[in-house]
């Protein structure tokens, strides 16, 4: 980083927000990106706009007791970290995994920002969590718990105001219980939830819309390269619904994917992952990802899920969790051949492997631009919600596909505008804040 201004206020970042390298680690990235549109901008700095950009506009931590099938009683701690509403209601997802803690949520809070206003759908940026692990927990504990989160932070979200969503953890059982926790307390049955149940206002290809919208802009991305998805063989990280899906599109896309993975190992099949029989496992059965050698006893199954990246590949989706890729692993991937990596998961890259990718000239898809499909869907939920009506799941899936088009299109003319081609986490950033941005300057000093 060159720029004196910049280098002060991240100092300042650092100093305000000490303990929290996700979130210090993130906005990092996004001022060094930036440095180009000071420059030109001067106005920003006078406003005091990036000061407001890298500090969230409300945070609310707050504790939820809930009561285990023994009656004993537990207490999780909850956070929800509205950022920015410059463009539109707060909108981000609720992440239930022991991890959660406020450095987390305000990353991802953070990145929600930039990552909504790439989609060009009217949202603001917000996260939210607990250190609650529903893993192992009867579907009784996990109503209970969610019931009591949403007992508080109800009073905090809305349709107008903020949006929430699901997350790692929280799928459609827990945005269930918490959707009709909601409508008990607010007396009032609306969409300030998304990612809900077909019956209740939910829309087709949410499930799928983060994988399918990450294999639809690494296409893009790809073919504006000379490359595609055709013969490619590709290696994912994770099996949620995110690997799932991107494995479902890229195989039909024509790529073989070899691989997925969970908290303690990952699969390898050489033939390519069946998809019907990773979907059962993990989204009906909910069983860990070895299982797959159940029924297909010639893949194998290796400890250690970061060790997926030593398979060699043309294509990697990390679709697990931030910083799943350093250094060494970008190293790997590089030697063996890989020429691509797109982020499904949130900061799956530490910035040295981020380094790696540019110096190895692999194309890079930022997780801000690449796995906006989910949110992208989530915004679609909110309109057909507004509007009454339920849209089918072709014309879901084609508005997905057009927002994912013009999200890489808007990171391509960002980067070659700002003298840096093929740079797409720069054209992200750019393009995402000028957004937000303009609407935070034209709104004066709130």
């Amino acid at each position: 980083m060159k720029n004196q201004y910049f280098i002060d206020l991240l100092e300042r970042v650092k100093k305000r927000n000490q303990g929290e390298p996700e979130f210090i680690q993130a906005v990092t990235e996004v001022l060094e990106t930036l440095e180009p549109v000071v420059e030109r901008r001067p106005e920003f700095v006078e406003a005091g706009v990036f000061e407001r950009f890298v500090e969230p506009e409300r945070q609310v931590i707050f504790r939820v007791p809930w009561l285990d099938d023994n009656g004993k009683l537990h207490v999780n701690r909850g956070f929800r970290v509205q950022f920015n509403n410059a463009i539109g209601p707060y909108k981000g997802g609720i992440r239930l995994h022991p991890s959660v803690y406020s450095g987390i949520i305000k990353f991802l809070g953070f990145e929600q920002v930039l990552k909504n206003s790439l989609t060009t759908l009217p949202m603001g940026g917000a996260k939210g969590g607990s250190d609650f692990d529903p893993k192992g927990k009867s579907d009784t504990e996990i109503m209970r718990f969610c019931q009591s989160f949403m007992t508080e932070l109800y009073r905090h979200i809305g349709s107008d105001c903020d949006v929430p969503a699901g997350d790692i953890g929280t799928g459609a059982r827990e945005i269930g219980y918490m959707f009709g926790q909601y409508k008990r307390l607010a007396n009032e049955f609306t969409g300030m939830l998304t990612g809900k149940g077909i019956t209740y206002g939910g829309s087709l290809a949410r499930t799928e819309a983060t994988g399918y919208g990450l294999c639809y802009f690494t296409e893009e991305m790809l073919n504006a390269n000379g490359k595609d998805f055709a013969g490619k063989t590709v290696v994912i990280s994770g099996s949620g619904n995110v690997a799932l899906y991107a494995l479902k599109k890229a195989t039909e896309l024509g790529a073989k994917v070899v691989t997925l993975s969970d908290s303690n190992g990952y699969i390898y099949d050489k033939n390519g992952i069946d998809f019907d029989c990773a979907r059962k496992l993990k989204e009906v059965e909910r069983r860990r990802i070895k299982d797959y050698l159940e029924f297909h006893p010639e893949a194998e199954y290796h400890e250690g899920s970061r060790n997926v990246w030593t398979v060699a590949c043309d294509i990697a989706l990390p679709c697990a969790t931030q910083n799943e890729i350093d250094e060494e692993s970008a190293k790997i991937l590089a030697k063996n051949g890989c020429f691509a990596v797109s982020e499904g998961a949130n900061m799956p890259s530490t910035p040295e492997a981020i380094n790696v990718y540019f110096e190895n000239g692999i194309l890079y898809g930022p997780a801000k631009a690449a796995n906006a499909g989910g949110v992208a869907t989530s915004g679609l939920e909110m309109s057909q919600n507004s509007l009454r009506l339920s849209w089918t799941f072709e014309e879901v899936d084609a508005r997905l596909r057009d927002i994912m088009k013009s999200i890489f299109a808007s990171c391509d003319e960002a980067a070659k505008e700002y003298g840096l081609d093929g740079n797409y986490m720069a054209g992200a950033n750019i393009a995402g804040f000028l957004k937000v941005g303009e609407a935070m300057l034209e709104q004066g000093c709130v």
